[in-house]
């Protein structure tokens, strides 16, 4: 039996993927607000590192990227409570881009990792190993 392969119509679009996977330390305490629905919501940073050995051989370069996570309901509660400053998180989730006006009336814009599932890993808090989703 042969397979043909399926060609997307004009009308289809295709599939797409927007995953985050990060591994790496939070750079401060989470900062949990609530909605004027209720809603919780945790904001918090996380870095993640990356070295390589400079071109000439004469040593190591290391380069340091900052990401804005974002949690929301009991997953942002969790973060509040078992996060801190330094403590290694394994978050999965996806890229957002907001949009907004400064009160001098510029737009800002910022992307952001949307947290669907985080794994605390490590000591602190007593949380090791605990999974939020």
């Amino acid at each position: 039996m042969a397979l043909t392969p399926r060609v997307p119509s004009e009308t289809n679009e295709m599939a797409s993927v927007n995953k985050v996977i990060v591994l790496g330390n939070l750079g401060r305490d989470p900062e949990l607000r609530y909605t004027p629905g209720g809603q919780p919501v945790a904001n918090f940073t996380v870095a993640t590192n990356e070295s390589w050995t400079k071109k000439d051989g004469s040593g190591r370069e290391e380069r340091t990227e900052w990401h804005r996570i974002v949690a929301w309901g009991r997953t942002a509660e969790l973060c509040a409570q078992y996060l801190a400053k330094g403590r290694t998180v394994y978050i999965e989730g996806r890229l957002q881009t907001r949009e907004w006006e400064a009160k001098e009336g510029q737009k800002q814009r910022t992307t952001e990792i949307v947290a669907n599932t985080v794994q605390f890993i490590g000591g602190g808090g007593g949380g090791g190993g605990r999974r939020a989703q």
